[in-house]
Parts: structure tokens; C-alpha cells; sequence
């Protein structure tokens, strides 16, 4: 065989190879076009609450790029968005089973994804799965020990599925106390505490009061001049001399009243346009104040009167504000 013959066979099988190669890059190019037009497609119709024509757009991305993280993740969201917890039919699994099918997908393909973790361990919630639920959503406080809103989702977790099981209230508490350590200095992790000890049943736990208080206190150290510091520890005080009564002494539920009233009207003193301190005086009067002073109960009926026609004034200018304030953004 020639020189010249060999360079043209050579040439010609070049040229072949890079026509291929060129084809199989055309293929490649138009799958991930495909892909991304319709998951632009289906983000649309996903924003648009139309999950049922999403799913169809995004079995379309998977198809054409399977290795499209994203696409799962959303279509595992589609198919959750129209599943309905507790509903027994062969239609409502299919979605749960299809959702969770893409949700591990997901997280197969973003394994430190926190927005898939979070998804996936949501379905598993819905699914009342709680072991695996309780996995993903420890595994987001893993990856982001230095982030508070992580320690709160996994507390109000474990508090949804507490009931009398003192183990899980322990949890829920320990996480709660682990955002106050990340930041000390953030007054919200205080007040989740408290509202987490004020809303445990009384007849369980009489010390959640006191409980409550204490962390409420920490707070007012950060925000002493706060009227909701105040108008909660109001609440807080009336909450334990009208829910524990039958088991105070006399000077006990004076002491509580008076407390619960100072507070309550330094809220008013702090913010008097809000009208919920104002609404609590009257409570106050009525419930508390009214029965256990009853020397007095004619007068403070009457101001628990005052303080209800103050409340209908005070909550009508709030809702005019709230409605200018509407108007105004749409103006602007």
C-alpha cells in the first residue's frame, strides 16, 4: 500500500470519528436542551400550584437529563403537594410512594443538600414515619450545627409527636436550649423556651409557669423596655393564678394578680395603640381580680366594662392603620 493511499485512508477514518463524535455531542446537546426546557416548563406550572401538569413536565426533565438533581427534588414536591395525609386509597399512596421515589432520588444525587434533606424528612413527617422523619432532620442540625432555625423545626418535630412520651418532650427541649446556646444573644430563642413550657399541659407539669417565667426574664435582661416582655409576663402570671387556684393560698393569688396586672399595664404604657394588653386587663378583672378580692368585685367589674370599650376603640384603629397601610402598598 502507498504512502499516499495509507494518509487518505487515515484522513478519511479521522474524518469519520470526529462526524461521530460530533453526532453523539449533537444527541447529548439536545437531551440537556430538552431537558431544560422543560424543566423551565414545569418550574412555571409548579409556581403555579398546577403540580398534576408539573409531574408530566418533570418526568420529561428526568427523561432527557436523569442526572438533573433538581428535577427530582420538585417532582418528589409535586407529587407531596398532592398527597393528603390519612387519606387511604390506591391514587393517594401512589402519590406518596412516587413522591418519596423522588425525594430519595434527590437525595442520592445531593446527599448534603439541606432543602432536600428537609423535603424528604417532611414526606417521611406526613407519612407519620417518625424514625426517618426524626434521621433527615437530625442530619440537617449535623450539617449546620451553627444554624438556630434548624434546632427549632427539629423541637416543634419532636413536640408533634410528644403526647405523654416524656422522652420526646426531653428532646424537644434540649433542642430548644441548643439555639439558645448557638446565640445567647438572640431573644427569640428565649421566647420559643417559654412558649414551649407554656403550652405543656398544667396538670402534667404545674411548675411550667415559674418555668416559662424564667426564660421570659432572660429575654426582658436583652429587651427590658419591650411591651410584649411585659404583656407576656402578664399572661404568664394571670395563666398561673387562674389555672392553679384550687391549689394557692390567698397572698399566693393576690401576689400573682397584682404582678400579672403591674406587667399588663406597663405593656399599655409601652405601646398603647396595641390593643391585646388592653383586652387582658379585662380579663384580668373578670376572671381573677373580680373573685378574689370580693370586697372590691363591684369596681373591678366595672373597670374589666372600661377596659372592654377601650379594647373596641383601640382594636378598630388598629385594623384602619392595617388597612391604610394595605392601601398604601399598593399605591406605592
Amino acid at each position: 500500500m502507498s504512502r499516499n493511499r495509507t494518509s487518505a485512508i487515515f484522513v478519511w477514518t479521522l474524518a469519520l470519528i470526529v462526524v461521530l463524535a460530533s453526532v453523539g455531542c449533537q444527541k447529548v446537546s439536545v437531551s440537556k436542551l430538552s431537558a431544560n426546557y422543560y424543566f423551565s416548563k414545569a418550574n412555571q406550572l409548579f409556581k403555579d400550584a398546577k403540580y398534576s401538569k408539573a409531574i408530566v413536565e418533570y418526568e420529561k426533565v428526568v427523561k432527557y437529563n436523569p442526572d438533573m438533581k433538581d428535577a427530582y427534588r420538585f417532582l418528589g414536591e409535586s407529587y407531596k403537594n398532592l398527597y393528603i395525609p390519612g387519606k387511604e386509597n390506591p391514587e393517594n399512596k401512589a402519590r406518596a410512594e412516587k413522591a418519596l421515589a423522588a425525594l430519595k432520588k434527590a437525595y442520592e444525587l445531593e446527599s448534603t443538600n439541606k432543602d432536600v434533606i428537609y423535603s424528604l424528612g417532611d414526606m417521611y413527617d406526613r407519612l407519620k414515619n417518625f424514625d426517618e422523619a426524626e434521621k433527615m432532620y437530625l442530619r440537617i442540625v449535623d450539617l449546620e450545627p451553627g444554624n438556630m432555625n434548624n434546632y427549632y423545626v427539629v423541637a416543634e418535630f419532636y413536640k408533634r409527636y410528644a403526647g405523654d412520651r416524656i422522652e420526646l418532650k426531653e428532646k424537644a427541649q434540649d433542642m430548644y436550649l441548643r439555639r439558645i446556646e448557638t446565640d445567647p444573644e438572640n431573644v427569640q430563642g428565649y421566647a420559643y423556651m417559654a412558649d414551649y413550657f407554656d403550652k405543656l399541659p398544667p396538670d402534667v407539669n404545674k411548675d411550667k409557669f415559674d418555668n416559662a417565667l424564667a426564660y421570659v426574664k432572660r429575654r426582658q435582661v436583652l429587651d427590658p423596655n419591650s411591651a410584649v416582655v411585659f404583656y407576656t409576663i402578664g399572661i404568664n402570671r394571670y395563666g398561673k393564678v387562674f389555672t392553679l387556684q384550687n391549689f394557692l393560698s390567698q397572698a399566693e393569688k393576690e401576689a400573682l394578680a397584682n404582678e400579672s396586672e403591674k406587667n399588663l399595664l406597663k405593656a399599655i404604657d409601652l405601646d398603647p395603640a396595641w390593643p391585646e394588653p388592653i383586652v387582658w386587663m379585662r380579663v384580668l378583672y373578670l376572671n381573677v381580680h373580680a373573685k378574689i378580692f370580693p370586697e372590691k368585685e363591684s369596681r373591678y367589674l366595672e373597670m374589666a366594662s372600661q377596659y372592654g370599650i377601650k379594647y373596641d376603640e383601640a382594636r378598630k384603629r388598629q385594623l384602619e392603620r392595617m388597612k391604610l397601610e394595605k392601601e398604601l402598598k399598593k399605591t406605592g
